[in-house]
């Protein structure tokens, strides 16, 4: 399984932008795709996870900004990032799971600048 993200960028604060990460060669669908970012000197974190039955996870930062949607039957999943603050710099990384086994993308580079 190959994982494609696109619709990163450069966006002043208070902007948006949308995240879309497509997931090719697997003839089943996806159990859970997530959002994750790596900012310079910082852990990885979550941003935002969505399963098959449409259940979704946020982290506190981005709760009430960002907004994550599927589409099984594509197995593409989108982040809708609006609100965009200067803390939201990082790369951000499509990962998945597909009958239990871990896949993950090489990630878009989103920056807001101040």
């Amino acid at each position: 399984v190959q994982l494609q993200a696109s619709g990163g960028g450069l966006v002043q604060a208070g902007g948006s932008l949308r995240l879309s990460c497509a997931a090719s060669g697997s003839t089943s669908s996806f159990t859970i795709m997530s959002w994750h970012r790596q900012a310079l000197g910082k852990q990885r974190e979550l941003v935002a996870a969505i399963a098959i039955d449409g259940s979704m996870t946020y982290a506190d930062s981005v709760k009430d900004r960002f907004t994550i949607t599927g589409d099984s039957a594509k197995n593409t999943v989108y982040l809708q990032m609006n609100s965009l603050k200067p803390e939201d710099t990082a790369v951000y990384i499509c990962t998945a799971a597909f009958s239990g086994t871990y896949f993950e993308g090489q990630g878009t580079q989103v920056t807001v600048s101040s």
